[in-house]
């Protein structure tokens, strides 16, 4: 699947901080794994979107809250990283 298609990638989230991004997951095994799952989740969802994986309301609310606390943690990490 193509990036450009699946809206809130984490390039497209935090724009100012592609290099961070790639930084830390080179560097840092926790963020590489957040942004793993990040991914993955965010793929699912778009999915769910779409009507490709078609869901209950409610299934796609608990994945869309695991999202956002994965990151709201990937956010902190960036912002912490120098």
């Amino acid at each position: 699947m193509d990036n450009r298609n699946t809206p809130h990638e984490l390039d497209e989230m935090f724009p100012q901080a592609k290099a961070a991004i790639h930084d830390l997951k080179t560097k840092n095994a926790h963020f590489a794994k957040l942004a793993d799952e990040y991914h993955h989740i965010n793929r699912a969802i778009h999915r769910m979107e779409t009507n490709v994986e078609p869901t209950s309301d409610e299934v796609m609310e608990t994945e869309r809250k695991k999202r956002l606390r994965l990151l709201d943690e990937i956010s902190s990490m960036l912002n912490g990283h120098k």
